[in-house]
């Protein structure tokens, strides 16, 4: 890393520090604030760090964030990159130290969510509005208790909906928001929560997002002599975004157990703005996106036997045009259906011994109105086992997941079954009797199936392409300590891990340039250190001060072929250092919250060299926000400024990222 680098993450890191001394406020009374400690700080985060890394946002803390989706919101934590396309409306995928973002799974409410065409979930689609809890789990949750799909995935992020809570006498809340700001952005949104029952409630959210995407960026290219190839300002075109999202939940008990039922659908037209290259400001491309799913689930408990029931169903469309003119035209329509059933079933054996076994079903099919296209069914079976010891200072996890799959194909012959086992091993000590202080290890096998395009996409597509298999290795420490004092609570953890991933796939050019196909030739070696670290300050009766810090080294290099130019180079796009701090400050009615995030030097193709090299970049977002009351209504005023220092950056080489840009959001509540 060159040393300007370190110069900047240091200096992003030290004006976080400095800006806690700046005050806002804390709006909710002395008690909650007590009560709100004991049941997170003690016991959910205790449980966490069992056995397993996880990172989490809940609560208050996601609503300061200068994040309007859960891709945003992923930035803060360690070991994550997030491949952002640009604009408003452009394409959020996550990747989670280094080994692709197919390898990590996306659970909503409990059921993972899934495109068997491409692999990749757009987080971009959902919002933060009804968010209640996102966590990121290294591996797989500590809970034996979860669907097979679960055991299967080599990191995974949970995102848990707001659950309707309601006091002595209430049947009704509801709050309107409305979000408007640069870009011609208006979002408003809506949610109504209803009582329905003394065991039942539901809750309804509303969204829709308009944009016209359009925002300045400066275009600026330095040839490999060190030259100034071009220097020009423009504005970004066909970043256009209208979508809608509505959501109901349906939430409740019985005598021994509890159910959910969820019903969601994600409606968008939006332009896709590509890539900056050859003076090309403005594409033809569009995507009009209909994403819809009904899933329900239920948990029941008889003496020391539990059980976990859900099902499924999703459709998905999606309709993409490309009326470029110097391009093929394009007009396809793709649609994919996803039936998924899971049983999981636990029973206590001892006190403090546990074992479970999960059985998951899944039906994928995608059909598209291109010539010869294959028409894909999937069928999936997975069986887990897993147990759990816990003694008074020492806990283990050992999973074992059986994976098959058989592919049949329109017109074709379908490739072979694949059978794959995955085990995974995880252990925790505590080597003092507080248990402020814990060790944990993990090591994990997984893999992931090649997608349908990678199979089967016209004149690209490998039928007989075997699945990417992953090595995890992991070694970590975590102390944590609640007082009441000026410094409240404090958690900082460190993990060291390995991770290789086989038989990678890759696009390999065969025959004429133009033509190519998917292989397993890809080996990659990843090496990395995740730091953390949260402090909470109480130094007067209204006055809280808190600081959340993370940083990641990573090495991901490229070990497949001693022969090639690239071997032992890092791969595309993954810094060897980034790291980000959020400073939040509040002080009765008023809250101050500054957000920092850093991504070091990096390479944008597979070589290493001069002219695929891309510079780091840093941003600065900062909010303001004061809760006030009129009547029986509570309501917030928010501002951002984000980019504050108008830094122009790629994420991804070509697609510019927004310069400084403002939020402004009022809500009101009943």
């Amino acid at each position: 890393m060159a040393a300007s680098s370190v110069k900047y993450l240091i200096t992003g890191l030290c004006a976080s520090f400095i800006l806690s001394v700046n005050v806002s406020a804390q709006s909710a009374p002395d008690t909650l604030s007590r009560r709100e400690l004991k049941e997170v700080l003690v016991t959910a985060r205790r449980n966490a760090v069992e056995t397993i890394p996880v990172q989490s946002l809940r609560g208050e803390e996601l609503k300061r964030l200068n994040s309007n989706s859960v891709a945003d919101a992923l930035r803060y934590f360690a070991g994550v990159q997030v491949k952002d396309y640009g604009g408003v409306g452009g394409i959020k995928t996550v990747n989670i130290r280094s080994m692709g973002t197919n390898h990590t799974g996306v659970v909503y409410d409990g059921v993972q969510l899934g495109n068997a065409q491409n692999g990749q979930i757009d987080l971009g689609q959902f919002s933060l509005d009804n968010i209640e809890a996102l966590s990121l789990h290294n591996g797989q949750k500590s809970a034996l208790l979860q669907p097979a799909r679960d055991f299967g995935n080599a990191g995974t992020v949970y995102l848990r909906t707001k659950t309707p809570q309601f006091d002595e006498g209430e049947s009704f809340h509801a709050k309107a928001m409305m979000r408007f700001g640069s870009f011609d952005l208006i979002n408003p949104s809506a949610l109504v929560e209803l009582k329905l029952t003394e065991r039942i409630n539901a809750s309804l959210s509303t969204e829709w997002l308009n944009s016209s995407g359009k925002y300045k960026f400066r275009y600026r290219r330095v040839n490999p002599a060190g030259e100034v190839a071009y220097d020009t300002t423009a504005v970004r075109q066909n970043g256009d975004i209208d979508a809608t999202r509505i959501e109901l939940n349906v939430n409740g008990t019985f005598a021994s157990g509890n159910w959910h039922f969820k019903v969601y659908n994600y409606t968008s037209e939006r332009g896709v703005p590509g890539a900056i290259v050859n003076n090309v400001w403005r594409r033809g491309e569009r995507i009009w996106d209909n994403n819809s799913f009904v899933q329900g689930s239920a948990t029941f408990t008889l003496g020391r036997w539990t059980s976990l029931e859900n099902v499924k169903y999703a459709f998905y469309r999606t309709h993409y045009v490309n009326n470029d003119d110097k391009q093929i035209k394009i007009d396809n329509l793709y649609k994919q259906k996803e039936f998924y059933f899971s049983s999981a079933n636990q029973i206590d054996i001892l006190p403090g011994w546990s074992a479970s076994a999960s059985y998951d079903f899944m039906w994928n099919t995608l059909h598209a109105d291109m010539y010869g296209f294959a028409k894909p069914d999937r069928f999936t079976n997975l069986l887990s086992v897993a147990t759990s010891f816990a003694l008074s200072r020492f806990n283990v996890t050992a999973s074992g997941l059986m994976t098959f799959v058989h592919d049949n194909l329109e017109g074709r012959q379908s490739p072979d079954d694949k059978h794959v086992f995955t085990p995974a091993v995880y252990a925790s000590f505590y080597p003092m009797r507080n248990k402020d202080l814990s060790l944990r290890a993990f090591y994990k096998k997984s893999f992931r199936m090649p997608t349908f395009n990678d199979l089967y996409y016209a004149d690209m597509g490998n039928s007989q392409l075997s699945p990417e298999r992953v090595e995890q290795y992991n070694f970590g420490i975590v102390y944590e300590r609640n007082r009441r004092a000026l410094l409240s609570s404090m958690r900082f953890s460190a993990d060291a891990y390995y991770n290789k991933v086989h038989d990678k796939i890759v696009a390999y050019p065969k025959g004429q340039q133009f033509r190519w196909t998917m292989l397993n030739l890809g080996v990659v070696d990843i090496r990395g250190i995740d730091l953390t670290g949260l402090l909470t300050f109480n130094p007067a009766k209204d006055l809280f001060l808190t600081l959340r810090a993370q940083y990641t080294w990573q090495r991901a290099i490229d070990v497949t072929n001693p022969a090639d130019n690239y071997y032992r180079h890092q791969i595309p796009y993954i810094p060897h250092h980034s790291g980000s701090a959020v400073i939040n400050a509040s002080w009765r009615s008023w809250g101050l919250n500054y957000s920092y995030i850093y991504v070091g030097e990096r390479y944008n193709q597979q070589e290493n060299i001069r002219y695929n090299y891309t510079q780091p970049w840093y941003t600065s977002d900062i909010s303001l926000s004061y809760d006030f009351k009129f009547g029986k209504f509570s309501s917030r005023i928010l501002a951002e400024v984000n980019n504050i220092f108008s830094q122009d950056y790629d994420v991804i080489i070509n697609y510019p990222m927004p310069k400084r840009n403002y939020r402004f959001t009022l809500s009101i509540e009943i």
